[in-house]
């Protein structure tokens, strides 16, 4: 008698009498811009060589490579201390920002435990949804922001756009115009969002951004400091239509401050220096902005990516999770009115996670990182 069980990211293979065989499924997709594949092929990786970590926007799917971070802030990156800019977009620089607290895994969980215990009624307002996010940054925090800004090796990079027109409205009716025009424009072309947003990045005053000169839109460089830290968190975060704007941020001026995806989705940009450019991601894709995200043609640079090693759950992974993916913003409607069944899912995500940084861990330990490397 055959009998098939999953068991996580292996297949258990029994025959009576016999011992179970274990085929392990692959957990991690890693894929590597030109530069990044030739150099792990020839020479591994050691995480000294790595410069810079991008974060994406990506809502709740943060939870579900809550795994990978714990493995990389938690382990693998404090075996070689060094200065390293982390850059995000929305969650990603939650993310970040929670890897920058005196204790790193404590703060990483500690971010998925406060964005699972969200709990959002029928006909929540935009007011209500940013009103929550600010007391989870709260909670988060915990009074500990100048340890953000003070991290002795992690400098903190946060994305943010300043809307123009109707995108500075808050009024559902105006903020949708304002939308339909973004949409109409980024069909287009790219380029035309520069009628409709600023790019800002809030860096550390201690080291520049790793980037090139940024010439695709506008773009300002704010320095963080105590005083815009947690606006500039919120004002990352703050999608259209599901949270209200941050008005008037300080050190960026009067406006509105709206989520850096909505231009950096998954951080296409012009990474600067010869470091690897350590990218744990939600998929195998990197998508420039928020409204590409239903346009297959438009894509990332490989000349920007050429020296990013990007690592995501594989296919398999995700096909042995429940409801087959990572969480994300939809399930609040899903699970309305069932929070616990919400909450469940999610902590099985995370706890499932752990795969994906344990995986790393091992090829990494192994040296066998360019045996899984594929073409980004």
């Amino acid at each position: 008698e055959i009998r098939l069980s999953l068991v996580g990211s292996e297949m258990c293979i029994r025959d009576s009498g016999m011992t179970a065989i274990h085929i392990k499924f692959p957990a991690l997709t890693l894929k590597a811009g030109p530069r990044a594949l030739a150099r792990i092929r020839q020479q591994g990786l050691h995480p000294r060589e790595v410069g810079t970590l991008p974060g994406a926007a990506g809502g709740p799917k943060a939870l579900g490579i809550q795994g990978l971070d714990l493995a990389l802030f938690g382990e693998w990156l404090p075996s070689a201390p060094r200065e390293r800019s982390l850059i995000g977009a929305s969650v990603g620089s939650w993310r970040f920002a929670s890897a920058c607290l005196p204790d790193a895994a404590e703060g990483i969980r500690r971010l998925g435990q406060l964005y699972n215990a969200q709990s959002f009624a029928k006909g929540v307002t935009m007011a209500q949804i940013s009103q929550s996010s600010r007391r989870m940054l709260e909670d988060l925090l915990e009074g500990r922001d100048a340890s953000i800004l003070d991290n002795p090796h992690y400098r903190l990079n946060i994305m943010v756009v300043k809307s123009h027109g109707l995108l500075a409205d808050d009024h559902r009716g105006r903020l949708g115009l304002g939308l339909s025009s973004v949409i109409a424009d980024n069909l287009r072309g790219r380029a035309r969002l520069a009628r409709h947003f600023e790019r800002l990045v809030l860096h550390d005053p201690r080291l520049a951004p790793p980037l090139h000169t940024l010439e695709d839109f506008p773009s300002r460089f704010v320095p963080l400091d105590r005083g815009n830290l947690r606006q500039a968190l919120l004002a990352s975060g703050s999608i259209p239509m599901v949270m209200q704007g941050v008005r008037d941020l300080p050190g960026a001026g009067a406006g509105t401050f709206r989520d850096g995806g909505l231009l950096d989705y998954h951080l296409d940009l012009p990474y600067s220096g010869s470091d690897i450019v350590l990218y744990p991601h939600f998929t195998d894709r990197v998508i420039p902005g928020w409204f590409d995200k239903t346009l297959p043609w438009r894509r990332a640079s490989p000349e920007r990516l050429r020296d990013v090693l990007l690592l995501a759950p594989s296919k398999e992974y995700l096909a042995r999770l429940p409801y087959g993916k990572l969480p994300d913003r939809n399930d609040f409607k899903r699970f309305m009115g069932d929070d616990a069944g919400r909450q469940k899912y999610w902590r099985s995500a995370m706890d499932e996670s752990r795969r994906l940084g344990d995986e790393f861990l091992e090829l990494a330990a192994q040296n066998r990182l360019g045996e899984r490397l594929q073409s980004l």
